[in-house]
């Protein structure tokens, strides 16, 4: 199939120069990718004119549900995707990481939109901070999204994933995306955006796709683009280098080459569930894609009395894997992804080989199932031991982008430690042990070289997700030669494609323009009850001002012998004598919660359907028997969920009939909205 590059709507293939795209179990051509052509200046000047202005109108719930229909749509089409990655060399378990794993970020990305972002446009950054005495002056940060385009630079290890895990975050965030898959394995992309693009759940404009050379892509870019790129440290710090980057100040995210480690601690010696783990993940991450992950287990770190034994039980295990043609379903890895990346892998291990010695495995004589080993690029799983790490240095430095893994021994924490960050920056590392007290040595002494650790014990052995799978949820990324960038970790991914802006003002500006009310603007106190209400016709301001009620001592004692809650502040005279916080006998901070709910609910059947929740909540002064107290409640903001109802959030604050503030929180309700 000849692959077209999806800009500005359609499918092009202006280029002449054709590459051959070949299988990389037969060595047969499958594509062929037509380079050149295409005007870069035009692609992303329709990414911002279009894209980004459609993106930009939905809310954030709008995009988060864009995202879980197209995580549907792709998942009842996903055999197609596993069918035509078997050509890159993937079995049907590698595909789950891959396809499903790139789908299963779709709908974390949507559930997060729903549940952790408001019903709107544009965030709200931190609480309000005071700017002048007098409280007229105030400062409050918000984030929107940029007004350019999201440039994704993609490895060739996870077409599906890497392409998807991009888009989640961006398009989340009202930024429309310009993806460029890796030539080698750009067929299985290029299926994924054409089904993308068939399925029109995006707006147009939000995804473009470019097969082939970027050409001058990178002259056009702007301060409001981001380009984010997962590839080898040589390609990434010429990006970095290009002119315009560095003129135009462009966000730039790198994830690149990581010899991440896994560490085994003293305590898991042979015999332990944790040194199980360690040699199963160890194998795990060897074989799964055969080893083609940014985040596969490159040194394998045990005390040097365990290394004999942790070699010998990696042989077994390993001596176990098929390699063959990943459609058979007895083979457990396939090939690597083309014969170019094999001739790479194993001048890599040559540089290895000086310092190290293979162990398990032979790359010149091994079996492969069901296909013809010297046609595909198969390679079998490499075990070296390197029997002085301290003097070596390509053991740290040089990666085998393939099944290949370097056993080393140690002597005490430090020197564990001190290896694992001679990696100099890695994406992860994991930490097999059962000692709290070394789990924390390891944790502290190689988190700062690491963009994610990974403890694993028997307790999570059954629910570990494992030391290579990074999690839509946490960061991706790490320090020094892993690139410096974070990707995912949640809304954290979400930030990347935002500005955040200092806002500076009067109570009543800001809140105008945040739609959210501030302390100290204009409150509205005519009127219905605020939750007599229905949700659209509700004031961002409405205030309710209750009655008084004075606190007695019969109310402490009796709250007490209700609910069991004697703490020797409410209870004893004697005991708060020379208190540092309490002057006497006070009431419980609940008690005046609940009779501040008594002084502002209004009881009868009305629009607000639940109360679900309290933020924020701080007691700011005690309050004695035969204090008065009173509640202002104001509407601070509101946000749709659905066709029935929406959430208010109401700033609350309880006080002293003398003034003084009690305690202040954030009531969360479900309003209904009026019946049409």
């Amino acid at each position: 199939m000849r692959l077209e590059s999806f800009v500005r709507g359609s499918w092009m293939s202006p280029g002449q120069e054709l590459a051959e795209v070949r299988s990389a179990v037969t060595g047969d051509v499958v594509a062929e990718v037509a380079s050149g052509g295409l005007d870069m200046g035009d692609v992303l000047a329709y990414a911002r004119q279009v894209g980004g202005p459609n993106l930009r109108r939905l809310t954030f719930h709008q995009r988060a549900e864009l995202l879980k229909a197209l995580a549907i749509y792709l998942s009842e089409r996903k055999e197609q995707l596993y069918r035509l990655s078997y050509q890159t060399g993937t079995t049907r378990s590698d595909n789950f990481i891959d396809v499903d794993g790139g789908i299963g970020t779709l709908f974390v990305y949507s559930s997060k939109g729903r549940r952790e972002l408001p019903n709107s446009t544009f965030l709200l950054d931190g609480a309000v901070e005071p700017l002048s005495k007098g409280g007229s002056f105030v400062g409050q940060h918000v984030m929107a999204p940029l007004a350019g385009v999201a440039v994704h630079i993609n490895a060739f290890n996870f077409p599906c994933w890497g392409l998807l895990e991009k888009l989640a975050p961006a398009i989340l965030a009202g930024v429309p995306v310009v993806t460029k898959p890796a030539t080698i394995t750009s067929y299985v992309a290029h299926a994924l955006v054409r089904m993308i693009a068939e399925s029109r759940i995006l707006p147009e404009g939000a995804l473009q796709c470019i097969v082939g050379s970027t050409g001058d892509l990178f002259d056009h870019l702007t301060c409001q683009d981001v380009v984010s790129f997962t590839g080898s440290a040589d390609t990434a710090q010429k990006l970095q280098r290009h002119p315009v980057i560095a003129r135009e100040s462009v966000r730039f995210i790198a994830e690149r080459d990581s010899l991440n480690a896994a560490i085994l601690a003293p305590d898991a010696g042979p015999g332990t569930p944790e040194f199980d783990l360690f040699v199963k993940e160890v194998a795990k991450e060897m074989t799964v894609k055969a080893g083609q992950k940014c985040t596969a287990i490159r040194r394998a770190i045990a005390p040097n009395a365990h290394v004999p034994a942790v070699i010998e039980a990696l042989r077994e295990r390993l001596s176990k894997i098929k390699v063959g043609n990943p459609e058979l379903e007895n083979v457990r890895m396939g090939p690597v992804v083309g014969l170019g990346q094999r001739r790479d892998v194993l001048a890599q291990v040559a540089k290895l080989r000086s310092e190290a010695d293979i162990v398990v495995g032979n790359p010149d004589d091994f079996p492969v199932e069901g296909a013809d080993r010297e046609r595909g690029a198969f390679i079998p799983p490499l075990l070296l031991h390197c029997p002085d790490p301290i003097r070596a240095t390509n053991v740290h430095s040089v990666e085998a982008f393939g099944p290949v893994c370097t056993v080393m021994g140690y002597d005490g924490l430090e020197q564990a430690m001190a290896l694992a960050n001679r990696g100099d920056g890695s994406l992860v590392a994991s930490v097999y042990t059962y000692d709290p007290g070394a789990a924390s040595d390891l944790v502290f002494g190689v988190g700062a070289f690491h963009g994610r650790l990974v403890l694993i014990d028997r307790d999570c052995a059954k629910e570990q997700t494992g030391h290579g799978s990074p999690m839509p949820h946490m960061v991706h990324g790490g320090p020094g030669r892993a690139g410096g960038g974070e990707e995912l970790g949640g809304m954290r991914g979400v930030h990347h494609y935002m500005q955040r802006t200092a806002l500076q003002g009067s109570p009543a500006m800001l809140s105008r323009v945040t739609k959210s009310w501030i302390k100290g603007a204009p409150t509205v106190e005519e009127g219905r009850h605020p939750f007599r209400y229905h949700f659209e016709d509700l004031a961002v301001g409405q205030t309710f001002v209750s009655k008084e009620r004075t606190i007695t001592l019969e109310d402490i004692e009796h709250f007490a012998e209700f609910t069991g809650d004697t703490f020797y502040a409410h209870m004893s005279e004697e005991d708060t004598k020379d208190h540092p916080f309490f002057p006497g006998r006070v009431a419980h901070g609940y008690l005046l919660l609940s009779f501040a709910a008594g002084l502002f609910v209004d009881p009868d059947l009305g629009p607000v359907l639940a109360n679900y929740g309290l933020d924020s909540l701080r007691f700011l002064k005690p309050v004695q028997p035969g204090e008065t107290i009173k509640v202002r409640l104001t509407a601070k903001s509101k946000s749709p969920r659905n066709e029935q109802y929406g959430e208010v959030r109401w700033d609350v604050e309880i006080t002293t009939d003398q003034g003084e503030t009690v305690a202040t929180y954030e009531l969360l309700t479900m309003n209904a909205v009026r019946s049409s």
